[in-house]
């Protein structure tokens, strides 16, 4: 879990980097412009580290599925060498899966406007200021965006949670069935952070409040949920909750033992 931690964690720094640095461009030099070139970049970096992300999630879910499902085989089925071949392999579908979308748009040759309505260069906002026919444009991204980089790993990942259920159903004693939650608890609060503002900025592409909506939601998943992802998995970590136990309760270091909130 923790190899898969460290890619997540990678991801969620390219997002934020790609995504807000011309926001603090503009802060510091008033300067809101950016380049062609720079534009189809930033547009391919971020599809490319939105679409690795959901796949090392489906490949985490997979983690959790072997971890609870089949514990005992646990550490021959996920070994270092798997896992870095389900990373590398996230790594390099999620890259070649935006290419599509980043060509068609380069040859796009007219545009209405010069400004972008929104803080960074993505696909829906630069295909509403096309001049030229975007209709490919929109069943690829309908067809290959939702079904191939959105809903298929969501599937996968709920399939894998299907199971997980399932086994953890089946365990008899409560505190088996904390435990065994308390295991993909953090993993699930990740997806479901994910999927709903993915799926709220992307699934109303012919809205007319879109671009305003499509704004909120980009922001909080380019700036919030990298954020909250280090927090909620470091909350089940015991040096965290020793520290968060030191900093609310106060106590001295010897009684830190002898204090358990009901809420770690």
């Amino acid at each position: 879990m923790y190899f898969f931690l460290g890619n997540l964690s990678i991801l969620d720094i390219s997002c934020s980097t790609i995504s807000l640095n011309k926001i603090l461009i503009h802060f510091i030099t008033g300067d809101r412009t950016v380049s062609y070139t720079g534009c189809m970049v930033q547009m391919h970096m971020f599809g490319s580290t939105a679409s690795v992300n959901l796949l090392i999630l489906t490949a985490m879910g997979y983690d959790r599925y072997v971890a609870i499902c089949k514990p005992l085989q646990y550490h021959m089925v996920m070994k270092i060498g798997i896992c870095a071949i389900l990373a590398s392999a996230c790594w390099v579908l999620g890259s070649v899966q935006v290419i599509p979308f980043t060509f068609i748009v380069c040859r796009f040759s007219c545009y209405s406007s010069i400004e972008i309505n929104h803080f960074f260069c993505d696909i829906v906002p630069v295909m509403k200021i096309c001049c030229d026919d975007t209709s490919v444009l929109e069943m690829l991204f309908f067809i290959e965006g939702l079904l191939t980089m959105i809903l298929i790993p969501f599937v996968l990942t709920f399939m894998s949670y299907i199971f997980i259920i399932y086994a953890i159903l089946r365990i008899r004693t409560n505190s088996g069935r904390l435990k065994a939650f308390y295991t993909c608890s953090s993993h699930l609060t990740v997806v479901l952070l994910l999927y709903t503002t993915l799926f709220s900025q992307y699934l109303t592409l012919n809205h007319s409040n879109t671009l305003k909506s499509n704004k909120l939601f980009a922001l909080f998943n380019t700036a919030a949920v990298p954020l909250l992802n280090p927090i909620i998995y470091s909350l089940k970590n015991k040096d965290v909750k020793m520290a968060l136990k030191r900093s609310c309760v106060g106590l001295n270091p010897g009684k830190w033992n002898d204090f358990q909130p009901s809420w770690v």
